[in-house]
C-alpha cells in the first residue's frame, strides 16, 4: 500500500473548522511559508549534549538546512503518558530525567521559551484523540539534548507533545498526519527517540567500536532504511508483526513511536534523507531522518 493510501485510511476524518481557526488565530503573526521540513532524531547518550562527535556534528549540519523555524513542536521518547498532553507553559524547565552522568550535564540549561499559542494550536489539531495542555513538564533529555546542537542559543520556542502509551501505532502516525499543517507556518516537527534501542543489551565493553551491531540490530536496522527508503511504510507502523530482529530493536515503543509521527507528516519519499545512520554499543542506533 502506497504510503498516501495508507495514510488516507488511518486518518478517516478532515480537520475540524474549529481546529483550523484555532491555527490561523495563533498564525497571526506567522505568514504563510514554504512548508518546513522535519526531522527525527536518534538522540542517543544523554552525553551528546556535553560531547563533540560525529552524530552531533550530523545534527548541526542538518540544522543548516533548514530555514529558521518560528518554533519547534517536539515529541520524545522520554514523555511517556497516558493521555496525549502539549507543554503550554511560557518559560518550560530543563528536565534532567536521568541519573548517573556528570555534574555538568545534571546542571545544563536549555532555556528555550514556550508557546501557549502554538501548544492551543497543536492541541486543537488533533481529532484523532483528546488533547490536553500541561503545564508541569518542560522540556525533558529527549528535547534539548539534541536541540542544543540544531539552535544553541535557544532562541527558538519550543513545546512538547507527549507519546499515549495506550494508544496503538496506527494512532500515533494518525496524529502526525493531523500535525501537518502547523509546517505551512514555519513550525519545525522534530520526533526525538532511537529507532533500534535495547539498553539491556547494549554492549558497554565496545560503546568506542564504530558502528558496531549485533546481527539482529543491523537486520532490523537494514529493514526500516528500506522501507524508509521505498516509502512504503504500513510495515513500520505495523512492527512488531515484522519478527525477531524487530521486537528485539524495539522491546518498548517509547523510542520509536517519534518517527511514526514524522513519517505521518505529508511528503514525497523521494525527499527523505538518513544521517547518522550507524550503530552505537551493539544494540543502539543514531539513525536519523530528514524529510522534506
Amino acid at each position: 500500500m502506497e504510503r498516501r493510501d495508507f495514510g488516507k485510511a488511518l486518518v478517516g476524518s478532515t480537520l475540524s473548522i474549529n481546529s483550523l481557526n484555532q491555527l490561523d488565530a495563533f498564525a497571526q503573526e506567522l505568514p504563510h511559508s514554504e512548508t518546513m521540513p522535519a526531522l527525527f532524531l536518534g538522540h542517543g547518550s544523554p552525553m551528546n549534549a556535553l560531547e563533540e562527535n560525529r552524530f552531533v556534528q550530523g545534527f548541526r549540519s542538518v540544522a543548516k538546512t533548514i530555514p529558521t523555524p518560528k518554533a519547534i513542536l517536539c515529541i520524545s521518547a522520554h514523555w511517556y503518558t497516558h493521555g496525549t498532553k502539549v507543554t503550554a507553559m511560557k518559560k518550560p524547565k530543563t528536565i534532567h530525567d536521568f541519573g548517573g552522568f556528570p555534574r555538568a550535564l545534571h546542571e545544563f540549561q536549555y532555556p528555550a521559551s514556550g508557546s501557549p499559542e502554538l501548544a492551543q494550536a497543536t492541541a486543537g489539531l488533533i481529532t484523532k484523540t483528546s488533547a490536553s495542555l500541561d503545564d508541569s513538564w518542560g522540556l525533558d533529555h529527549g528535547a534539548w539534548t539534541v536541540l542544543t546542537h540544531l539552535y544553541p542559543n535557544a532562541d527558538v520556542p519550543v513545546v512538547q507533545l507527549s507519546l499515549d502509551r495506550t494508544k496503538a501505532p496506527e494512532v500515533h502516525f494518525a496524529l502526525g498526519q493531523q500535525l501537518d499543517a502547523l509546517r505551512r507556518r514555519g513550525i519545525l516537527i522534530v520526533g526525538s527517540g532511537n529507532i533500534v534501542h535495547n539498553l539491556r543489551l547494549v554492549d558497554f565493553q565496545n560503546m568506542q567500536r564504530r558502528n558496531h551491531g549485533f546481527d539482529w540490530a543491523l537486520e532490523a536496522q537494514n529493514f526500516v532504511n528500506q522501507q524508509l527508503t521505498t516509502g512504503d511504510y504500513e510495515k513500520l507502523v505495523d512492527y512488531s508483526k515484522q519478527g525477531r530482529a524487530m521486537n528485539l530493536a524495539v522491546p518498548t515503543p517509547d523510542h520509536y513511536l517519534p518517527l511514526l509521527y514524522v513519517l505521518g507528516l505529508e511528503h514525497n519519499p523521494d525527499t527523505l534523507k538518513l544521517f547518522n545512520n550507524e550503530m552505537v554499543g551493539g544494540s543502539l542506533s543514531m539513525t536519523s531522518v530528514r524529510l522534506g
